[in-house]
């Protein structure tokens, strides 16, 4: 890989989001990270149920590869998001992938 310094006309790489107030979460680091990725494909791949809410289906072993995480660590990261109120997972039928709703923190969280 390639690295070079930044200049002022230095144009960014791709870039996943992820909200500010995220980082304030008691959520693990990589939880954080899978959220930005969610968010990423998301924005990038997302389908729309009959309501007109965007979700994605991701598989436990493409995530895990994608992050380069176990998939039992992708699975605890899922819970943790689960539990922080940062996502939510319509479970389908056996062996297919969830659905999975993204919920954007709107302000800062007080610790």
């Amino acid at each position: 890989m390639d690295f070079e310094f930044m200049t002022i006309d230095t144009p960014l790489p791709p870039c996943m989001p992820l909200p500010k107030a995220a980082l304030r979460l008691p959520i693990s680091n990589t939880a954080k990270v899978l959220y930005a990725l969610l968010l990423d494909t998301l924005q990038m791949a997302g389908m729309e149920d009959s309501n007109g809410i965007l979700f994605i289906c991701f598989p436990i072993v493409e995530l895990s590869e994608e992050l380069c995480r176990s998939s039992m660590t992708v699975k605890r990261s899922l819970n943790e998001l689960e539990n922080a109120g940062l996502i939510m997972r319509v479970r389908r039928g056996f062996g297919e992938p969830n659905h999975i709703y993204l919920l954007i923190p709107r302000k800062e969280v007080d610790l």
